[in-house]
């Protein structure tokens, strides 16, 4: 979140946005089923059950390494999110950009300690309160990537507001 003070969004506004998630995420079907197969090499396909397939390459030669995958799937979660959230809240977007740098642990199991996100948002008079709202909904409750890592793990999400029109 931005490193300023800033006013909290308006209790009116913070209602109708919870009142506007009811039912958000319900429709998820509680059991996911994906496949792995391996190729050759260090090299997997990963199948989705819609069949969307990504590579995985220990080396990063023909695919992304699986530690990319995650960073990607929780960009992609909580991108998802924010950009949901800050639509229904009719925030006009132009434009929406994450960059993530992920620190390891550097013994084995080499987990993420620490993520840092950076969104960059355009669009035109953009309200700070209602990133802050967005990004703490995703965080706290509704990004399953997130709440599926390790509790410790340090999350640092700040945002930039680029003026477009």
């Amino acid at each position: 979140m931005q490193d300023e003070k800033r006013e909290k969004m308006p209790s009116e506004e913070k209602d109708l946005l919870e009142e506007s998630l009811t039912g958000y995420k319900e429709k998820i079907v509680p059991i996911t089923k994906t496949k792995l197969t391996w190729d050759k090499d260090l090299i997997f396909v990963g199948t989705t059950e819609q069949g969307y397939e990504i590579e995985f390459d220990a080396n990063a030669q023909w695919g992304c390494k699986p530690t990319e995958a995650l960073l990607l799937s929780l960009a992609g979660c909580m991108g998802i999110d924010i950009v949901m959230f800050l639509q229904k809240m009719r925030v006009p977007l132009t434009s929406f950009k994450m960059e993530l740098v992920g620190e390891r642990n550097p013994t084995p199991p080499q987990y993420f300690k620490a993520i840092e996100m950076v969104l960059y948002i355009g669009g035109k008079n953009i309200n700070a309160q209602k990133v802050d709202r967005a990004v703490s909904l995703s965080h706290a409750k509704y990004c399953s990537v997130y709440n599926s890592l390790r509790k410790d793990l340090k999350m640092k999400v700040r945002y930039v507001l680029e003026e477009s029109n």
